[in-house]
Formats: C-alpha cells, sequence, structure tokens
C-alpha cells in the first residue's frame, strides 16, 4: 500500500510498541495478505488471542495458539483479491485512522529541518525520501540503520524498499544494489549500509565498475557496530567490543575508480546524494551518523501512550 494512500499507517514489524501498533490494538479484524510468522510474530500483534484474522495467501498458515483464522484463502494472491474484491462490498469510510495517521506523519517529518551533526539517523531517511523517486530502489543492508529504514522510509511503490530481514543477511547492501541495477537498468539504485557491512562486500564495487553499473552507495558511518551496541545498552545498560577503525571512504572509492563524497553538514546531504546520481558511476557516500537517537527511541517506545 503506498504511503500517499490515506488509509496507509507506514511500516510495520518493529518488535518494541510503535505508532502503527496502536492501530492493531483497535482493530477487531486483521487481514494478513502473503503473511510469514517469521517476519512479525503474532504474539507481538495478538497477545490476547482475541482478533479475528483472515489469512490470504499462497500457502496454508502456520498454526500457532496466537494466529486460529477465521477464515482462510488460500491461492494465487493477486488472483485471491481480485476475486475478493469482485464479490466485496464497500462500506461507508469512518475515518477513524485519520488522527493516528496524522500522529505518524508528524512523527515521520519532525526531524525535517534538522540540521544536528553528526546527522540523525530521521533526519538522513527524510531526505533520502526526497531524493528518491516513487520507483527508485533503495537496498538497505543489516545494522542499525536497517531499523530506521523499516521504520521510516515512506514506500510508493512495490519493491522499491529491499531489506533482508529473518536471517538478516549483513554484506548485501552493495551486491544487493549492483542485482537491482542489473534487473532495473532504467531506474536510480541506492543501498544504506553501515561501515562494518559495506567492508564486508566492498570489493564488490570492481564488480560494478567493470560491468558500467552505476550505483549510490551510502555509508553511515560511526565506527562501530550500531545494532549490537543498541541492543547491548538496551539489555545490559552497557556496550563493549564494537568499535573498529574505518578507512577513507572518499579516498577507498577513489582507488577503486569510483567517486566519493562526504557529508559534513546536514545542509549538503540532498545535493550530494543528486551529484551522486548525475555522476552515472558508482558513488561512495560518507556520512556520519548520529547513533545517539536509537536508545532515545527506546525509550520513547517504551513509554508509549497511543493517540486517541
Amino acid at each position: 500500500m503506498p504511503f500517499s494512500n490515506h488509509l496507509s499507517l507506514g511500516t510495520v514489524g518493529l518488535q518494541a510498541h510503535d505508532y502503527v501498533a496502536c492501530g492493531f490494538d483497535r482493530a477487531d479484524l486483521i487481514i494478513c495478505i502473503g503473511f510469514d510468522m517469521v517476519e512479525y510474530h503474532p504474539h507481538l500483534w495478538n497477545p490476547h488471542k482475541d482478533k479475528k484474522i483472515l489469512h490470504i495467501g499462497q500457502t496454508w498458515a502456520e498454526v500457532d495458539s496466537h494466529y486460529i483464522l477465521e477464515a482462510g484463502v488460500t491461492g494465487n494472491i493477486s488472483q485471491s483479491l481480485q476475486q475478493i474484491m469482485e464479490i466485496a462490498q464497500p462500506k461507508e469510510e469512518t475515518h477513524t485512522t485519520d488522527n493516528l495517521r496524522s500522529f505518524i506523519r508528524d512523527e515521520l517529518d519532525r526531524f525535517a529541518e534538522d540540521t544536528g551533526v553528526p546527522l540523525k539517523p530521521q533526519k538522513i531517511i527524510y531526505d533520502t525520501r526526497q531524493v528518491m523517486g516513487d520507483k527508485d530502489i533503495l537496498v538497505s543492508d543489516v545494522g542499525a540503520h536497517k531499523m530506521w529504514i523499516a521504520r521510516l522510509y515512506r514506500c510508493e511503490a512495490v519493491n522499491t524498499c529491499i531489506i533482508s530481514n529473518g536471517f538478516a543477511a549483513m554484506g548485501i547492501g552493495v551486491p544487493g544494489a549492483v542485482a537491482a541495477k542489473m534487473v532495473h537498468p532504467e531506474r536510480r539504485v541506492m543501498t544504506i549500509t553501515g561501515d562494518a557491512g559495506f567492508m564486508m562486500n566492498s570489493q564488490e564495487i570492481e564488480t560494478a565498475l567493470r560491468h558500467n553499473i552505476a550505483i549510490v552507495i551510502m555509508i553511515w558511518n560511526d565506527s562501530q557496530y550500531g545494532l549490537i551496541r543498541w541492543h547491548q545498552d538496551r539489555r545490559f545498560g552497557r556496550s563493549g567490543h564494537i568499535g573498529f577503525n574505518n578507512p577513507d571512504f572518499v579516498m577507498y572509492a577513489q582507488s577503486f575508480g569510483a567517486k566519493g563524497y562526504r557529508v559534513e553538514r546536514a545542509e549538503d546531504l540532498v545535493p550530494t546524494l543528486e551529484q551522486a546520481f548525475a555522476d552515472e558511476t558508482v558513488v561512495i557516500v560518507d556520512v556520519p551518523v548520529d547513533y545517539c537517537e536509537n536508545m532515545k527511541l527506546t525509550e520513547k517506545l517504551g513509554q508509549l501512550v497511543c493517540p486517541i
């Protein structure tokens, strides 16, 4: 569902009780289309086992005490939805989600004018969305940035935000972007990756250059395993053994024959990304990130009171 649709509340799936979870709290019926339990287990959104569930998928629903079906439709999902649409009777809209959607939109826009350095994750995602077209492709590597992308990036078209979830294959960013550009050479393709995830498969820059595959690689640079620190701080109140040293990413890009830019002011991010795409080659954009926002989000969601 495009985020621009007035019924969209954005992405679900964070284990924390985020704003969109308030919609689940209100619901009496939940329609799950193509649902896979590994992505978002029903005990997180149906803890009291009181929701009526309609399952629409290519395979039978998994059996779980928190996922007892009111009804199920098994088969080709597109055809199933088409046939349901032909017999379904629309009801007059009550706009019961309007206030929650407005609240979520305000949350997504809150850092639009932030000028702090290092850049806050919310600001980076906001500006990235301004640069990317509706059908351009964003590939997320695995790390703390993945959580922010999943929560804040507003998708308008199918398969335009690719996130490695489930087993969460760290290092997917660069090769994933190469593959996406090969499939859709007419679209702009960017990967957002952490510094650690980037270094796992950075040698694929040479592959992309050799085959003239133009991609933009945005590195969130904090010289740490940011997601591991987030988990450690959340569970133990401290962190350890998560720091490392990085090369100069601009010089690293140039050593391959690629281009490299370093963002030193928040105001420079949008024009830098526009220039990176205009270069029509492999481009690395080094962005310093402020991951202090990670624990701030954890604390905020822990105190969340759903808007009425």
